[in-house]
């Protein structure tokens, strides 16, 4: 649970970081983009947009919906 909450500090931290330096009013992907330059500068592993598949009784879906940011995996 320590490393949970580690983890969860530093996202929010570097969250926190973005607002204050960019502000209110921007596009979702400006956020993302901020953010991932800030887990980056705390040495954080990370992937962007990654593909989650779904499926739905018959139907498999390979991309059924899109992680913003997968952090430490």
């Amino acid at each position: 649970m320590d490393e949970l909450n580690r983890i969860t500090q530093e996202i929010i931290g570097g969250a926190i970081e973005v607002h204050k330096s960019i502000g209110p009013g921007c596009l979702e992907s400006t956020y993302g983009a901020c953010l991932a330059f800030e887990l980056k500068e705390r040495g954080m592993r990370f992937e962007c947009q990654v593909a989650l598949p779904l499926t739905y009784k018959e139907v498999v879906l390979a991309i059924g919906y899109r992680i913003d940011l997968l952090v430490e995996g």
